[in-house]
């Protein structure tokens, strides 16, 4: 392994980074830095955040400065304001032995008129949102004649965000002559075409795999009903009594109904989305920066530039579509040195966009049970335990108040006064979850037929089958695959025919001649009602609350029949020609 000095980095720089306890440099570092400083072609470097690319291009940016000059010579685009501060924070810090160096963050949502003020002072390196800097320029403030290097980092979310025009017309204004690196998770095509048109024989970099996720981070999944969800990232939450994590859902109502969910089930938890004004979104990281907040609920646009690297969990409450979203939210834990577990709560319907990502990004997740409330309260209570059996003890300072608590709590026994300090902290987490129910979906897959108990032939997969879940109800319905209905079908006709209050359905199975579904007890009667007598495509509905041992193929084929021919009897009369 090199060392920054046989990388080519010069003393200040070595003394700074030294200070902030960077010992060995990290490979993306390996690369990029000899590369930048002496090679003349340009660089796209494939790699995920959190992997040291701030340092990879920052030192050998600032080490290419004229510090006699006060041009600027060095522009850096970022797509937020957040990652923006960051990086100009991180270029501060290199350059802490080198005080001529003077770096200067641009972004919106920040007085222009200071940052004009700033740039007639002259300064070296800008670091920049797109946006506002199109501004200063068009405003005649920023001189870009100057520049050497040019750095794009995220330049994918800098597309996804709608930058494209703005980074063209940025590059427009850069010298033809110039050193050019971008930085990225993915290589979509708009990248090779940037590459393509402003790059010179640039050289691909690339850390790990194209659209691979970091090689620290275990991706796990459970899979319950989309009405469980919440239920189940409450589980996730109390099974990791540590967790520092980020909830990512897909829409900004979602979020804010998450984190109210949590907030008011007594969590440290906040949400992050574009209806926060910037002054909201500061107090919020802010907050989760400082672990006031140890889980944000957050969209995929709010999130971005929010960079933490302790963080346990990235949580996605709901699968995105695109799968350089979820290598985006995968990479956000598992950083500098440490490992992560992104996790994904999915219904069955997202079974296959799982198996899409596990092919892109070249992992598996694995299949994960839904913790139990016997777990989590076991979790909990060690935890408990170690927290106790750690604490520092001023004894000294106890010894002012302990006579007095000895005294009224001597007559209890030490296992008596455990249980008592466990009980004061658990009591309402055991209320919680003493009749909590399972929530997993339980893959059903083919079997032979076998004897039940009763010595009756039963399809083991039938007989699950028939089995609601706690407190639900199991209703049979003569519809099948065979007859064109599906999960749609069944939802649409409830939501239409079933008077009263929403009803929340359960697990849904389509057979070819019927379908049986849950719903909540309270539902059964008014849904088998309300189904009853109805029309499917012609075909008249019949439902019930299912029983185990009914025969329904038997029973869906009568009633098809049945119905069959109280058509045909309808359609003959229809024939007949009235008596004159």
């Amino acid at each position: 392994m090199k060392t920054f000095e046989e990388l080519g980095v010069i003393t200040p720089l070595l003394d700074a980074v030294k200070d902030m306890g960077f010992e060995n440099p990290m490979p993306v570092q390996e690369q990029v830095i000899p590369h930048l400083l002496n090679e003349d072609n340009d660089v796209v470097a494939l790699a995920q955040t959190g992997t040291g690319k701030t340092a990879a291009f920052g030192l050998p940016v600032i080490q290419r400065i004229n510090a006699q000059s006060d041009n600027t010579q060095a522009l850096i685009l970022s797509p937020t304001r957040e990652l923006c501060l960051q990086i100009a924070g991180d270029l501060a810090d290199f350059s802490k032995y080198m005080p001529d160096i003077k770096v200067l963050p641009v972004y919106g949502g920040s007085s222009i008129e200071s940052q004009i003020r700033a740039l007639r002072k002259g300064v070296q390196i800008i670091v920049a949102t797109p946006g506002r800097l199109i501004d200063l320029i068009n405003r005649g403030v920023v001189n870009l004649t100057d520049v050497t290097t040019v750095i794009l980092d995220e330049a994918d979310e800098m597309l996804n965000m709608g930058f494209l025009d703005s980074i063209n017309a940025i590059l427009d204004h850069v010298p033809t002559q110039r050193k050019m690196l971008m930085f990225s998770a993915t290589m979509p095509q708009e990248i090779a075409r940037i590459a393509k048109r402003y790059m010179h024989d640039p050289v691909e970099i690339v850390i790990g795999t194209r659209n691979e996720g970091a090689a620290s981070v275990r991706h796990i999944y459970y899979m319950v009903n989309a009405r469980d969800k919440y239920l189940a990232l409450k589980r996730i939450a109390d099974d990791n009594p540590d967790i520092y994590a980020i909830i990512f859902c897909r829409t900004r109502r979602d979020t804010q109904e998450v984190a109210d969910n949590l907030i008011h089930d007594g969590y440290n938890a906040d949400a992050l989305h574009g209806d926060l004004s910037q002054q909201q979104r500061d107090i919020v990281m802010k907050k989760f920066r400082d672990r006031v907040i140890r889980l944000l609920v957050a969209t995929d646009v709010a999130a971005r530039g929010l960079d933490v690297d302790d963080l346990t969990h990235v949580i996605n409450y709901g699968l995105p579509e695109d799968t350089a979203v979820y290598t985006h939210r995968s990479g956000r834990t598992g950083r500098a040195g440490k490992t992560g577990v992104s996790v994904a709560i999915i219904h069955s319907r997202e079974k296959g966009r799982l198996k899409e990502i596990e092919r892109i990004i070249g992992k598996k997740f694995e299949r994960k049970e839904v913790p139990t409330p016997r777990h989590i309260i076991e979790k909990q209570l060690y935890n408990l335990a170690d927290r106790i059996e750690k604490v520092e003890v001023d004894d000294a300072e106890m010894e002012k108040y302990t006579p007095g608590v000895i005294k009224k709590l001597g007559w209890l026994s030490s296992e008596d006064l455990i249980k008592r300090v466990l009980s004061l902290e658990f009591n309402r987490l055991l209320d919680y979850y003493r009749d909590a129910p399972e929530i997993d979906i339980i893959d059903e897959k083919p079997s032979k037929k076998s004897k039940d108990d009763t010595g009756s032939k039963l399809s083991i997969k039938n007989k699950d089958r028939r089995t609601a879940e706690k407190g639900m109800a199991r209703i049979f319905i003569n519809l099948g695959k065979n007859d064109g209905f599906y999960a749609g079908n069944l939802i649409d006709m409830l939501n239409h025919m079933v008077n009263g209050n929403r009803v929340d359905v359960g697990r849904i199975d389509l057979m070819p001649g019927y379908s049986l579904f849950d719903v909540r007890n309270a539902d059964a009667r008014r849904v088998v009602e309300a189904l009853t007598g109805s029309e499917f495509m012609g075909r008249r509905v019949f439902s019930e609350v299912a029983k185990e041992d009914k025969d329904y193929a038997r029973a869906a084929t009568r009633k098809t029949r049945e119905s069959s021919g109280a058509r045909r009897d309808s359609s003959q009369k229809s024939k007949r020609k009235p008596r004159r």
